[in-house]
């Protein structure tokens, strides 16, 4: 029996991450599917069960704002074998320098860019050289432009752009064999509010 290939989707309990799980259920591609919230990860996995019983949907509650956990996460996924990571977590927080709380601002950057640059950089020494693996950032329209009120959330999309690498071109240079197996992708046709309601940011 063929060993099964993975999607895993990190901010998967809302929003685009949520969509995106239902999208690949559709494909019937295998899930892996982090977020803090297990409560909502299961209401998720449920979901798709009962549209697609037979398809394997795993869920893993982490804070991912623990640079500890990033780690763990991702040691306890080398059992399966993964096809697909793709970085969605992510949270935004509206306000100025001056203002904006400390802690509140930590939290952002370990999850907008801390985490995601360990996952990413993660998936990509352990899937350098595998035939049909991909790895998918998500970005924002915020990574186009600074918002005067959001301009921390704007310069983690920022990083995200610029680590990631605007065309395939620049990603085969830099990380992969094949320019397909790293894609950028950036949600900028529909503005969609980053989800920060368990953090109190928005």
């Amino acid at each position: 029996m063929e060993k099964l290939k993975y999607t895993v989707i990190t901010g998967a309990s809302s929003g685009i991450g949520y969509e995106t799980a239902k999208a690949f259920a559709d494909r019937d591609k295998p899930l892996i599917l982090v977020a803090r919230r297990k409560k909502r990860l299961q209401q998720l996995k449920q979901a798709i069960r009962q549209k697609n019983p037979n398809l394997e949907v795993l869920i893993f509650p982490v804070d991912l704002t623990i640079k500890e956990n990033v780690y763990q996460l991702f040691s306890d996924l080398t059992i399966y074998e993964l096809e697909t990571w793709i970085n969605n977590a992510g949270i935004g927080m509206y306000g100025g320098l001056r203002t904006n709380d400390l802690q509140k601002t930590e939290h952002l950057l370990q999850l907008n860019i801390e985490a995601f640059a360990i996952l990413s950089s993660l998936f990509v020494k352990d899937y350098f050289s595998k035939a049909g693996t991909q790895l998918i950032n998500i970005s924002s329209a915020g990574r186009y432009t600074i918002v005067p009120n959001a301009v921390l959330y704007c310069a983690t999309k920022f990083f995200v752009s610029a680590f990631t690498g605007r065309d395939s071109r620049r990603i085969d240079c830099c990380w992969c064999q094949h320019a397909s197996q790293v894609i950028s992708s950036c949600c900028h046709q529909n503005r969609v509010r980053p989800d920060s309601s368990e953090h109190g940011y928005l």
